[in-house]
């Protein structure tokens, strides 16, 4: 069985510092993750969902046992479960009111940054959901196996593999392919 560490124990207590302590921790890479997944509806930001995921751990805390650690695993599950959700309410409803002809573009100095976070995403969307999920959560934002296998709701050994299989994949999407020539000649 695991035990609550010192900050989880403060954080049950409703201690502010504790909790500001798990968010500085967790916040950022939440956002970051949530920010690859796919989304059913663009009105719903990742920082919306992760708002969201942080009032439902907190309502929830006395449920959760572990270390801070840990807590990141439960943190990511909730936001996948709540991702789910909006998805699915999106699809059903079809909510998603696409992007306005009128969007302005961004300043010359951030255009290269965009780019590239959107270049991650679309090789992310490549991979299959479990492949990208984890690939998202180790390399995206530093998670752990055991925390990956937490917030995706799956096991250790699943982790590694999906994490094996989405490198290999993105790793074949971007390496060049080389011409074959015969051996022995130029």
């Amino acid at each position: 069985m695991h035990r609550d560490d010192d900050q989880i124990s403060r954080a049950k207590t409703g201690d502010p510092d504790a909790w500001r302590e798990l968010y500085r921790a967790h916040a950022g890479r939440l956002v970051v993750w949530l920010g690859t997944r796919p989304s059913g509806d663009s009105a719903v930001s990742p920082e919306d969902l992760a708002g969201e995921a942080w009032l439902v751990a907190a309502r929830r805390v006395s449920d959760f046992t572990g270390t801070s650690e840990q807590f990141a695993g439960w943190l990511f599950g909730i936001a996948r479960n709540l991702a789910a959700t909006t998805d699915r309410r999106s699809r059903r409803r079809r909510t998603d009111p696409g992007l306005s002809e009128t969007l302005e573009l961004p300043a010359d100095d951030v255009i290269g940054e965009a780019e590239g976070r959107d270049w991650v995403r679309s090789a992310l969307a490549t991979l299959p959901p479990r492949e990208r999920d984890v690939v998202a959560c180790i390399d995206g934002v530093g998670l752990d196996v055991a925390a990956t296998a937490e917030a995706l709701g799956i096991s250790a050994v699943a982790v590694r593999v999906a994490h094996h299989r989405g490198l290999k994949r993105l790793r074949a999407a971007v390496t060049p392919k080389q011409p074959v020539t015969p051996a022995g000649l130029g």
